[in-house]
């Protein structure tokens, strides 16, 4: 079976993609995200695949899990990995609108990472429109949580790679065509302070303000940047009345590092900025964490493995570690062969002009269903 002879049509494929892009599916709105997953299944079932829906919990949408008939049913094959929750809050779609430009193609959650679940659906059509039995059997594993970290389903993702040969991750292609090998180590902290409240007109001194002590050590905690491990400050709130000294204020911050040696540093750091400072208390607790994921010898010989298949297809295929983190780290860390980045490539991800390069719909649906044919 050579790929390159399958009838990938990237008009098709944009037709199918757009419905997709169109139901937005923000993470911490549940409904939407389940919304997305319903579409998603329905698209698996007419092709044939057994749906399983799994409930979400601590308020997250669920879980679609989709088998693909194969004489091998139930034995360890290959796992195609893929979050359906984007950062877009619904309503985006009114600002970054679907529009085609070109090579281009513009949407909320186009790159990060439908364009990449979708691609990786027509692969198996295609394959099954062609007749082809691949060697291994075919799970597919929708998920709504990957942008906040997979608080709620880690587990579910480990165990169902546990039980595959094999973890394809259709997240974006890098700019140099190239897929990911590995992953950052990535941890997320909460930040609370806890001042002294006060009319901030009558009794301003009488205060001590969370809002302020939040500031100061938002500068601290970014301030511990290195090259090996950075440090950012995403989300503040603080205050309830402009006329009050803030009690409260609340943050989340993010760390990352390309060694866990260095995260560990980092998470350390962290969590030694708790303590009271001018009467004001700050405390830093860690949330999801990411592991470093380095490749072995089994990531590394499916990665040789993709990069024949694209060498035939006129394609050179590099591969690096990659920072921001993704469900790879997962797998990758349980010593199960993973290959990432396997999907779309494009740009601008997480903002208003996300988008994706046209022509890499049909150049990755080809990559994927070579390595469909070909892993055993």
């Amino acid at each position: 079976m050579n790929p390159a002879n399958l009838p990938f049509d990237s008009e098709t494929m944009l037709e199918g993609l757009r419905t997709w892009v169109e139901c937005e599916s923000p993470t911490w709105d549940a409904g939407a995200v389940n919304r997305m997953l319903d579409i998603a299944a329905r698209d698996m079932a007419v092709m044939g695949a057994t749906i399983e829906r799994i409930a979400g919990r601590q308020g997250f949408g669920g879980v679609v899990r989709a088998r693909f008939p194969h004489p091998k049913q139930g034995e360890p094959g290959i796992l195609i990995a893929g979050h359906m929750d984007t950062v877009h809050p619904v309503g985006t779609i009114e600002k970054l609108k679907w529009r085609r430009e070109g090579n281009r193609c513009y949407g909320p959650g186009i790159c990060d990472m439908k364009g990449g679940n979708y691609l990786s659906l027509e692969a198996i059509r295609q394959l099954a429109r062609a007749s082809f039995t691949t060697p291994l059997p075919i799970t597919v594993l929708f998920t709504p949580d990957e942008e906040v970290g997979t608080p709620s389903t880690r587990d579910i993702i480990e165990a169902e790679a546990a039980r595959n040969k094999y973890v394809l991750v259709p997240e974006p292609g890098r700019a140099d065509n190239g897929v990911t090998t590995g992953r950052y180590a990535i941890a997320r902290f909460n930040l609370e302070a806890t001042g002294r409240p006060s009319h901030a007109g009558a009794t301003l001194s009488a205060g001590r303000s969370a809002i302020r002590e939040m500031a100061r050590q938002i500068l601290a905690i970014e301030a511990m940047t290195t090259e090996d491990c950075t440090f950012s400050v995403g989300i503040v709130h603080g205050g309830q009345w402009v006329n009050c000294v803030a009690t409260t204020a609340t943050g989340e911050a993010l760390s990352m590092a390309k060694r866990q040696a260095d995260l560990d540093r980092g998470v350390e750091r962290m969590l030694a900025l708790s303590g009271t400072s001018n009467d004001v208390a700050f405390k830093v607790t860690r949330g999801v964490t990411r592991p470093v994921w380095e490749p072995d010898a089994g990531t590394m010989a499916l990665y040789e493995k993709a990069r024949g298949i694209a060498k035939s297809l006129g394609a050179e295929l590099p591969h690096a570690s990659s920072g921001g983190g993704s469900d790879g780290n997962f797998t990758g860390t349980m010593g199960i062969p993973t290959l990432d980045g396997l999907g779309v490539r494009g740009g601008n991800v997480h903002t208003l002009e996300e988008y994706i390069e046209v022509e890499s719909l049909v150049e990755r649906g080809r990559l994927m269903a070579g390595l469909l044919a070909t892993l055993e």
